[in-house]
């Protein structure tokens, strides 16, 4: 077998003299936070790069004897040396591929921090690979750049000259005109003309449906292509290497939440994914869904990443002094300091559950398409998803004022969102927003109970999601608790039973199980989704803090199941508040925005705004302040007051979006909106 070893790769112009041959080597791979790097044996060939686990070199058959293969890397030659060694004495097993990357549709870039490390992207996932030396890795990127002499340099979004099967025929006068010399009569003749033309129809129908899997398959390679591209063009610099020429490299920019190609997260990330065969679960789960991007009619601009420093230093507060005089009271009615508060309201925490609205995207172009099942099973991990921020949040957002509002303008969503705190007593807010095809919209009112170790809400009121179609899902929040007030580790948890009601063919039921104090396995959730007739179409099982998947029919196989929601990864710029990357975006005020926005707006609140800058004593001033016309907003309801822009359903406690916000704020029409963060006096009571 010719093997050899070097440590670079002559370049030239036609990508290198080893352009034909496959290229081999052990690579460390990194996992997980848990496994951390792992060896695995690389393969590139024919512009496919496999891996595999090695176990022990001498039962694993890494190549074939007539393989012309270079090795690339001292510890490759010498393991496969001992396989070699061995191969005498023990039986060699065959290695399994645990992971293809087609070089097609990836792109690669080496670390400026670490001379051993590169980075090979795709439109799904990033490979964080690491080499012995400096010269390993050069050898290993060379052999990526000398790719481009085995694949065809044609985009697979250009033109492919293959034959369809409306322009095959089939031409029997030769046929017949032997058959006649021979003396064959004429009827005879036809018989078999009429047998060749039915062999040929069966033929055709054939070719057909392959030219139509054909076609279907290289849509799917275009739009892997059009992906990578899109990740490709949201930041590559100067050592980003792409292994082709793209014709179409200065199309659409996407949103990738699987891995980032900009040199500013180059190794801030580098440890954020994690492959999929190394999970301590469902590692052979389909991941049919991933988040899809925006279309270039959207303006992108930049959100922050982090909050603002602290301006100065927080002060300690006892709970003792909080608690004794407080414990069985409604906790909205409880004045708490500043320092409980993370520096959001609960108008923009209602925002927060559409953090993944994309899985509504789907589910509309899924009901679509006529695939009624699965737009029932997003609608349900969309439901599931509005959990996930709550992990680590132990601070309560800023109960708003009577009046006060929120919107949310996010055109790289493709989705506008808008709030306003309805009624005072009982407390009730009331949220709308519009995305491509669906609305959704619901009024909460939150009980909670204050039990001096722990604190209870209890959501009342109704979300309603409703399709362009016609179709409609409604369902109502499950129970939350929050634990360990006094002693302990604060944490929060979600249980109950949550029923999501269609209109149509599906429903779902999900239950969110209590955890209790040995569980080892928090934050569970299953369910199920049920026709009308009540057979089970679909089981969901999952985390509410961490995915979802399902299983199509109702026996439950762990090892079949897909993939319907990831939960992203905690942001690098970590707060003591624990806000999500979203979250850290709700309250920003945008170039441009503050001169759009009503005088009620959450984001000009002061003492949330104090807050959020680390001005803790001014937002204390200013929190005491404005919780005394809070205290009026009662007085102020029962003088004839009314909600802006919804109105109450009849005798229910429910309400519904009126419209007009968004055409007022293009004609910056606030004339009726009060500026209730202002100054004001008892008259302002009278007035109202």
């Amino acid at each position: 077998m010719p093997l050899t070893r070097s440590k670079s790769l002559p370049a030239t112009e036609n990508g290198g003299s080893d352009s034909g041959r496959s290229v081999a080597g052990i690579l460390y791979k990194w996992t997980n936070y848990g496994k951390g790097w792992r060896s695995r044996w690389f393969l590139l060939r024919d512009g496919i790069l496999s891996y595999s686990k090695i176990r022990k070199p001498e039962n694993v058959n890494l190549l074939s004897p007539s393989d012309d293969v270079r090795l690339i890397g001292d510890i490759s030659t010498d393991r496969f040396s001992r396989m070699k060694s061995c191969s005498g004495r023990s039986r060699r097993k065959h290695h399994k591929t645990i992971g293809i990357v087609h070089l097609k549709v990836s792109s690669y870039r080496e670390s400026k921090s670490d001379h051993r490390k590169f980075y090979i992207f795709t439109a799904t996932k990033t490979l964080h690979l690491r080499t012995d030396s400096r010269s390993d890795r050069a050898a290993w990127l060379q052999a990526l750049a000398a790719t481009r002499g085995i694949v065809p340099l044609q985009s697979i979004s250009g033109e492919f000259s293959f034959v369809s099967p409306k322009d095959l025929s089939i031409s029997t006068e030769r046929l017949k005109k032997r058959l006649l010399e021979e003396g064959t009569n004429e009827s005879l003749v036809k018989e078999c003309e009429q047998i060749v033309d039915s062999e040929f129809s069966e033929a055709q129908e054939q070719i057909k449906l392959l030219h139509e899997e054909r076609t279907k398959l290289l849509d799917a390679l275009r739009q892997l292509e059009m992906a990578n591209l899109e990740a490709e063009t949201s930041g590559i610099h100067d050592n980003v290497y792409q292994l082709r020429n793209h014709k179409y490299s200065s199309l659409r920019r996407g949103k990738y939440s699987e891995c980032s190609t900009s040199a500013s997260s180059d190794d801030k990330k580098e440890f954020e994914d994690i492959s999929e065969e190394d999970e301590a679960s469902f590692h052979d789960t389909k991941e049919s869904f991933s988040e899809p991007d925006v279309g270039s009619v959207y303006t992108h601009f930049k959100r922050r990443t982090k909050l603002p420093d602290p301006a100065e230093k927080e002060r300690g507060v006892s709970l003792w002094s909080m608690i004794k005089d407080n414990v069985g009271k409604d906790l909205t009615r409880v004045c708490l300091p500043v320092y409980f508060n993370e520096p959001i309201s609960s108008l923009q925490k209602c925002f927060e559950d559409l953090e993944y609205s994309y899985l509504l995207d789907q589910a509309y172009e899924c009901g679509k398409s006529g695939n009624s099942l699965l737009r029932a099973l997003n609608v349900a991990a969309f439901a599931v998803s509005g959990y996930a921020s709550t992990e680590g949040r132990h601070c309560k957002p800023f109960n708003p004022l009577l009046g006060e509002t929120y919107e949310a303008d996010f055109p790289e969503k493709g989705i506008r969102f808008f709030s306003e705190k309805v009624s005072h007593h009982p407390t009730v807010i009331a949220c709308h927003c519009e995305g491509k095809g669906w609305k959704f919209s619901g009024d909460t009112n939150l009980r909670s109970k204050f039990w001096g170790r722990s604190i209870q809400l209890e959501p009342v009121g109704i979300l309603t999601l409703e399709f362009d179609d016609g179709e409609i899902f409604q369902w109502s929040k499950v129970t939350t608790t929050i634990y360990n007030i006094l002693l302990g580790k604060l944490y929060c948890d979600h249980h109950g039973i949550m029923q999501i009601r269609g209109n149509r063919q599906y429903s779902c039921t999900l239950k969110f199980k209590e955890q209790s104090i040995l569980d080892r396995n928090p934050h569970q959730v299953n369910g199920f989704v049920e026709d009308v007739t009540g057979k089970k179409a679909a089981t969901v099982f999952g985390k509410w803090n961490d995915s979802l998947y399902y299983v199509a029919g109702d026996e439950l196989n762990k090892a079949s199941a897909s993939l319907l929601w990831k939960a992203t990864k905690p942001p690098p710029n970590v707060t003591r508040y624990n806000l999500t990357s979203f979250a850290m975006t709700l309250n920003e005020l945008t170039p441009g925005l503050e001169e759009k926005l009503p005088p009620t707006d959450s984001r000009l609140r002061p003492d949330q705004r104090h807050l959020e800058n680390g001005e803790y004593e001014k937002a204390n001033e200013e929190k005491q302040r404005l919780e005394r016309r809070q205290r009026m907003s009662r007085q102020i309801q029962e003088s004839g007051w009314r909600p802006r822009w919804f109105e109450p359903q009849g005798e229910s406690e429910s309400y519904k979006y009126t419209g007009g916000y968004w055409e007022a704020r293009d004609d910056k029409s606030w004339d009726d909106c009060p500026n209730i963060f202002g100054e004001f006096t008892e008259e302002v009571v009278d007035c109202a």
